[in-house]
């Protein structure tokens, strides 16, 4: 079997191993970048930009593929999956009107709206318009977040408290959100614990998988800026010491229900990952956002846990028979540690060489070029490190070792996964609930 994976992170380095676990399967990628990872696990790749759907076409129609799987929302964005159908390669991954759901955040909260579907914060969308409103708005709310209506690599969003104290400087990030985009989304800031809950479509039936939790903060304690995810980890019960079975039932329920709303808006059947940014506060689940792929770095706490084999799982998607398949996982515990170079994510070094000991943890590769001498990093987060064990503890100590033997100028959060952090996560939910 030929599958094209398109995408070159370090979520596609773990796709990759995933599918190529099914020794049928001969794997084709076509890449942004070189990721030597991917590129070990590959029959054949291609290098070149998401945007260049003829040259994808051909590489599918070349190497008969049987179908693809879409990593990144770039690609998702750019269409790709709408230009494989013409040369009849179905997709994991929705189409562009269907990406929406992560490439426009009004789309989604609109649909939940329509829909009456559960789980919207108070929120109001502006555009250079009614940029005169916002200040009314802000009035019925008490603290805000601001959302860029679009993609941003998940860097976009500014919530009060932590990015920005007064409304004042949420207006001025508003109007410096205009410039670039056609919206701006304000929301009600919610007091919770988030969590991440990767499912699993063929439009129909909606699949979760184990509940994850990233940490987006570059530093140790949930200190400094925000970027693409330091690390994340699963618990061996596949919840949170926070979270209970009825709260994941209820954000499982709110992705069916949006799955179908999509149908029906659209006409069209959502093929691939849904992604639910989820927070429990005072007043239950809300949804954050949804992305239409998996998360960086969740994917690798989740994809290495699969008992039932993937490929199966994806043609199931294809065929719209998921509902029919029994999907199993590990009941194991797992922490992802990311090494990142020094100053990352706003003055990161680069072309700097990193050397990789060998591990215990699984190894996925990110931003690293491969060179006649060695690893190079690009700039942006470069290597994830995966323990999995029997227990938080012992994944903890897994990735910890590894990601601690880098050399290199990297550095990485090493409070991610401990009994130290999580104990805060719960301490803090105990709080909202006045426990």
């Amino acid at each position: 079997m030929n599958i094209l994976l398109v995408g070159n992170a370090a979520r596609e380095h773990v796709v990759a191993e995933t599918l190529k676990k099914n020794s049928e399967v001969k794997l084709y990628s076509y890449m942004k970048a070189n990721n030597p990872g991917i590129a070990s696990l590959s029959e054949k790749i291609e290098i070149g930009n998401y945007s260049e759907l003829e040259k994808i076409k051909k590489f599918a129609k070349d190497n008969g593929i049987d179908f693809s799987f879409v990593g990144p929302e770039d690609p998702l964005n750019e269409g790709v999956v709408d230009a494989l159908l013409e040369v009849n390669v179905e997709s994991i991954g929705p189409k562009k009107v269907l990406a929406k759901l992560e490439t426009s955040k009004s789309f989604t909260r609109d649909l939940l709206k329509k829909y009456n579907i559960e789980g919207n914060p108070g929120y109001k969308t502006f555009t250079k318009n009614n940029i005169t409103e916002i200040q009314d708005f802000f009035d019925n709310l008490e603290e805000v977040v601001i959302k860029p209506d679009g993609l941003t690599g998940g860097k976009g969003v500014k919530v009060q408290g932590d990015h920005f104290d007064t409304k004042e400087e949420a207006l001025a990030y508003c109007k410096e959100v205009l410039e670039s985009h056609e919206s701006v989304i304000v929301e009600e800031k919610l007091d919770g614990e988030e969590f991440s809950f990767q499912c699993l479509t063929d439009g129909k039936t909606v699949v979760g998988t184990p509940i994850a939790q990233d940490h987006k903060r570059a530093y140790e304690d949930d200190k400094g800026p925000n970027t693409g995810g330091m690390g994340s980890y699963t618990f061996e019960d596949h919840l949170l010491p926070f979270l209970k079975k009825e709260h994941v039932d209820t954000a499982l329920k709110i992705t069916q229900k949006v799955a179908d709303a999509i149908k029906q808006e659209t006409g069209e059947y959502y093929r691939g990952v849904m992604y639910g940014g989820f927070i429990l506060g005072k007043n239950g689940i809300k949804l954050i956002e949804y992305n239409a792929r998996l998360g960086d770095p969740e994917a690798m706490n989740v994809l290495p846990l699969f008992k039932t084999d993937f490929v199966s799982i994806c043609k199931a998607m294809i065929s719209q028979e998921l509902g029919n398949l029994k999907i199993e996982f590990e009941k194991k515990a797992t922490v992802c540690k990311y090494a990142v170079p020094e100053g990352y994510p706003e003055a990161p070094v680069k072309n700097e060489k990193v050397e990789v000991p060998s591990t215990n943890a699984n190894v996925y590769y990110a931003s690293v070029d491969k060179k006649e001498d060695g690893l190079y990093m690009s700039g942006s987060r470069a290597i994830a490190f995966v323990g999995i064990a029997d227990t938080l503890e012992e994944a903890e100590q897994i990735a910890e070792e590894a990601v601690s033997s880098v050399k290199g100028k990297v550095f990485h959060r090493k409070d991610i996964g401990t009994k130290e952090l999580i104990q805060k996560r719960m301490d803090h939910v105990n709080q909202i609930f006045g426990k």
